[in-house]
């Protein structure tokens, strides 16, 4: 794990932290160009923007063959394990996969009842703006709470009803998936559930792609009145 002094000061440049943003969320492998021609920057100041990150872990880069001949190129990704940052150290994530394998043990009536939790949260998460508020604050809302987290929300109107795609790009237990993938995807389907239950009592969920499928995201297709 890098040291926090190093990935505090990585993150702390907001050119630097807007490449990693834009990396998390396009979820695709970068060349110094892409990033130079993306952000409107010098090759070299990419380099260096780059460079940065994958010495802190949070990007992992490689050498391909370039070609057109020549010196191979490097190119940038996600690191696949994330970096857990606390003050002071935390284990959170070691009792979070502690949890997760004690349900799992314990089959399908601990499943139902922790997808009820996950419900019952996310339903109250946003019990305290939604009697006042338009549907634009609400979005607002959501896209506030959930940004950070790897949920991207966009709209359009069909039909006279207002339809929500929401994405889910970096998905936040990515690091537990591959063991426990349909347990996760179930608990984190019921919390996003709750929270539009509570915003839009009348709406239609519906799950259209998901990271255990192999797709590149968890894709949700909302309509609501």
């Amino acid at each position: 794990m890098p040291k926090t002094l190093q990935l505090t000061s990585t993150l702390a440049d907001e050119t630097r932290y807007s490449i990693y943003q834009y990396i998390v969320k396009e979820r695709k492998v970068v060349s110094v160009q892409d990033i130079a021609d993306q952000f409107g920057i010098h090759p070299n100041v990419a380099r260096m923007h780059l460079s940065k990150l994958d010495d802190s872990k949070l990007l992992r880069s490689e050498l391909i063959k370039n070609r057109k001949g020549g010196r191979p190129a490097r190119i940038y990704n996600l690191a696949e394990n994330p970096v857990y940052l606390s003050f002071p150290k935390q284990e959170d994530h070691l009792l979070l996969q502690w949890l997760i394998e004690l349900v799992s043990s314990l089959g399908e009536e601990a499943i139902l009842k922790g997808k009820e939790m996950a419900y019952v949260h996310g339903k109250r998460l946003m019990n305290n703006f939604s009697s006042t508020c338009t549907f634009e604050e609400k979005i607002n809302i959501l896209t506030e709470n959930t940004t950070s987290i790897g949920y991207l929300p966009s709209i359009q109107e069909e039909n006279h009803k207002k339809v929500i795609t929401f994405s889910i790009y970096n998905c936040p237990y990515k690091n537990h998936m591959k063991n426990h993938s349909e347990l996760i995807c179930a608990l984190h389907e019921s919390y996003l559930r709750g929270q539009f239950d509570a915003l839009f009592p009348t709406n239609d969920f519906v799950q259209l792609d998901s990271i255990q499928d192999q797709c590149q995201n968890c894709l949700y297709h909302i309509e609501v009145l």
